[in-house]
């Protein structure tokens, strides 16, 4: 067989994972795919060696995100290996993190739903907009912006104006809170909250936390399928 490389131009490389001939320069450029030779009429060369650096690529930003994906193919090229490695863990350690606390969140979402008081101390019956949020340990803001967002509806008080919080509502806003720790964006979390109050059952909640932990699930796996091609990217320069 012959020992000379295969050359590749950058459309070989863009088709081979559905992005243009630009992206594909733009990669280079950011330091993702190491730098390319040149034609004598200054054309870009790449080679399998670039598509291999451009897959381990897209397999890491599936799991670890785009920024952290860029930020390791960095430092994989300036030969800093225990920096990139330590920005994969520290993605593991984020997933770990956020599992712990989907575990702590499924705890505390029957809690609240079951109306348990425990940790907060039951509500005044009429709390003002500063006296909820001091109770719940949020800022008035985000009570203002769960309000704007449909997730809470206090009553407003016919001479003032003021909004008026009631246990219904308090223990609506624990609820949002609890979930937006665990990073639910708030149309999933207007889904349901609106199940809880038609029904008064949990099973919604119980499906938001197994639907979370499925997203959590999944994004595992993709993290080990970047770590996969990575392991063997760096197999191949050494």
């Amino acid at each position: 067989m012959s020992g000379v490389e295969r050359r590749l131009r950058p459309v070989d490389l863009a088709r081979a994972v559905g992005v243009s001939a630009q992206q594909i320069r733009n990669y280079e450029a950011a330091g993702i795919l190491p730098p390319a030779s040149r034609t004598d009429s200054g054309y870009r060369e790449f080679t399998p060696r670039h598509r291999q650096a451009l897959l381990t690529y897209r397999a890491l930003a599936r799991g670890h995100g785009p920024h952290t994906a860029q930020a390791v193919m960095l430092a994989v090229h300036d030969g800093d290996l225990s920096l990139a490695l330590s920005l994969v863990d520290e993605s593991h350690a984020l997933l770990h993190e956020q599992r712990r606390s989907l575990r702590d969140t499924a705890r505390a979402l029957e809690a609240i739903a079951a109306g348990d008081s425990e940790t907060h101390g039951a509500p005044s019956p009429d709390m003002r907009i500063g006296e909820a949020a001091a109770h719940i340990g949020v800022r008035p803001s985000a009570l203002r912006v769960w309000e704007d967002a449909g997730l809470l509806t206090p009553r407003r008080d016919p001479a003032t104006g003021y909004r008026r919080y009631g246990a219904p509502e308090i223990r609506d806003a624990r609820l949002v809170d609890t979930l937006r720790r665990s990073r639910y964006p708030l149309p999933r979390i207007v889904s349901v909250l609106g199940e809880l109050r038609r029904t008064g059952s949990t099973d919604a909640l119980r499906a938001a936390v197994a639907q979370r932990k499925e997203e959590l699930d999944r994004l595992a796996r993709a993290m080990l399928e970047g770590s996969s091609l990575l392991h063997g990217y760096l197999s191949e320069m050494d």
